[in-house]
């Protein structure tokens, strides 16, 4: 007779967690919730700029400048996270006339909860998404800030700049590859995996150059990706068993491991 836990869908099936640790919690409790042995393995630290950096005094520059701004642009709920904590310090009260905009339905909910509401596409969950939207259609003239972390794509600002926007960039953070130690990546890594949840392209190349001679055995395994744009690059790295989720949220990455189940809307 099978027991409850049998009867779980990721019943002991080990899972690769690799979001940033403090946005991983609620991940790893849903699969949990579904049965799973999850492995947790931030594959990005994320690092806000240095206070004697100038990448700071520039994103101070460009945060008590913002009134000057006709649009402000969120690439990321990180981005979202620091640059509303970097608003808090030298706006009391949000600036008026501004249009705030999103990248993904995740950026727009961390903002609503700071009480920005800021406009995401429908229609996916990256700046070529964005761009299609009608906010960044007519935007000739206009002044833009883009919220980021230090060396992302480049499509969204040069493509306003082609409609005739002016460009400016916040650079909020660094992306960095963690640490590890062989006994930490072996634990993690070595033991044969059901499946692998990696929610960025820099993700990815992180586990590349972490996983070391590990590497052609993971490729073997289904490896859960957010976007066609990712999973282009896991198939020119040669994993073998690529799955695009609708989008980069937690229920829509655990969807694509089950496809057959119903999670709802997703938040």
């Amino acid at each position: 007779m099978k027991t409850e836990q049998s009867q779980q869908p990721l019943h002991k099936q080990r899972i690769l967690v690799t979001r940033p640790a403090h946005q991983a919690g609620r991940q790893i409790e849903q699969l949990q919730q579904l049965g799973a042995n999850v492995i947790p393995l931030p594959l990005q630290e994320i690092v806000p700029v240095a206070e004697n950096s100038q990448e700071y005094h520039q994103v101070k520059s460009r945060i008590l400048d913002l009134d000057l701004y006709h649009q402000v642009i969120f690439v990321s709920a990180n981005a979202a996270r620091i640059g509303t904590d970097w608003i808090d310090l030298y706006w009391p009260q949000l600036p008026v006339g501004l249009n705030w905009l999103a990248i993904g339905r995740r950026t727009a909910a961390v903002l609503d909860d700071y009480g920005i509401t800021a406009f995401h596409s429908d229609q996916g969950y990256d700046s070529e998404a964005l761009l299609a939207a009608e906010p960044l259609q007519a935007v000739d003239g206009q002044k833009i800030l883009i919220m980021r972390g230090q060396g992302g794509r480049e499509l969204l600002a040069s493509t306003l700049q082609q409609r005739g926007a002016q460009v400016e960039y916040a650079d909020l953070y660094q992306r960095r590859c963690p640490r590890y130690s062989t006994a930490q990546l072996d634990s993690a890594l070595a033991t044969p995996l059901d499946a692998l949840l990696v929610t960025s392209a820099e993700a990815l190349d992180n586990l590349q150059t972490l996983a070391g001679a590990r590497l052609t055995s993971l490729q073997q395994h289904p490896l859960i990706v957010p976007s066609e744009r990712i999973a282009q690059r896991a198939q020119q790295q040669s994993w073998q068993q690529v799955r695009v989720a609708q989008g980069p949220d937690d229920c829509a990455m655990i969807q694509a491991l089950l496809p057959d189940m119903d999670f709802g809307k997703r938040p």
